[in-house]
């Protein structure tokens, strides 16, 4: 159990660090992936972070409607 906890949270500080300035792709609370070109990159400030927009879909968000 201490494992896998110590192995979480060295996997989120590892992420966060890697997010420290804005990254690439941003999915909002709501599910919407948002990548740079996106008009609401910049607003949405509570989001996962991921690499790819590709990544993000898979992990169950989807593309802004507009």
């Amino acid at each position: 159990m201490k494992t896998k906890l110590l192995t979480l949270l060295v996997s989120l500080f590892i992420s966060v660090n890697i997010y420290a300035a804005d990254p690439p792709v941003k999915k909002s609370n709501s599910g919407i992936c948002h990548d740079t070109k996106s008009s609401y990159y910049q607003q949405t400030k509570n989001f996962t972070p991921f690499k790819t927009i590709d990544e993000c879909l898979k992990s169950g968000g989807r593309l802004p409607k507009k």
